[in-house]
């Protein structure tokens, strides 16, 4: 049985719209490449050593776009590792539409999400979700995920998608690792799902050794 591995950029006050680029995702957003600033050579380590083991890309419509506009044109360039990776395996389209598939290796998933990412997770031993805002906040609501790669940057928008937003679920995760932080101040956080929903307590409880009035 794989994994469905998210690769997730957010800001502080997790807001996780359009990092990549003014033209990402614009409507109604003032700050489309918010990424592009803080990000530094730590992080670009962190997210290539991400991709090690991936065999298959799960997107949302709009990220599938811009990638297949642009990684069938990079092989031979700077990012050749990944467009290399990219361009090999499988690409597996999460819309409701009629994307173009164009893009050697892409097929379009049913409707039925849940019953689709099982039958991914039998194909292959990692399979990864980058951006795709939409689709990751279905894949956490219905937990239909293993692993939460999250690299958190030190600026706050106040407005804009938000990674948790409206219809977010008790949820338990675990931290795999060490966080680890770049030059730049973003933290990279890589959590597990785990069992259970959240418990709750009494931070003043007598056990803890706190008195009370």
């Amino acid at each position: 049985m794989g994994i469905v591995q998210i690769e997730l950029f957010a800001t502080l006050d997790l807001v996780g719209q359009a990092p990549g680029g003014p033209d990402e995702d614009p409507e109604g957003f003032p700050f489309g490449g918010w990424q592009a600033p803080l990000f530094d050579d730590v992080a670009g380590a962190q997210v290539t050593a991400a991709y090690e083991g991936t065999d298959a890309l799960l997107l949302g419509r709009r990220t599938y776009d811009i990638f297949a506009a642009y990684w069938p044109h990079q092989q031979g360039g700077e990012d050749d590792g990944i467009a290399t990776l990219f361009n090999r395996i499988p690409k597996y389209v999460a819309s409701r539409g009629t994307p173009d598939l164009s893009w050697a290796g892409s097929t379009q998933l049913g409707p039925d999400l849940a019953a689709e990412v099982r039958g991914l997770r039998e194909r292959h031993e990692n399979v990864k979700v980058v951006g795709s805002l939409d689709l990751v906040q279905t894949l956490l609501r219905e937990k239909l995920f293993d692993r939460l790669d999250l690299w958190l940057h030190p600026v706050v928008l106040g407005v804009g998608k938000k990674v948790f937003d409206g219809g977010a679920v008790p949820t338990n995760v675990r931290l795999l690792e060490p966080p680890a932080a770049g030059p730049m101040g973003t933290v990279f956080l890589r959590y597990g799902l785990a069992d259970g929903v959240p418990a709750t307590g009494d931070m003043a409880a007598p056990e803890r050794g706190v008195e009370r009035d």
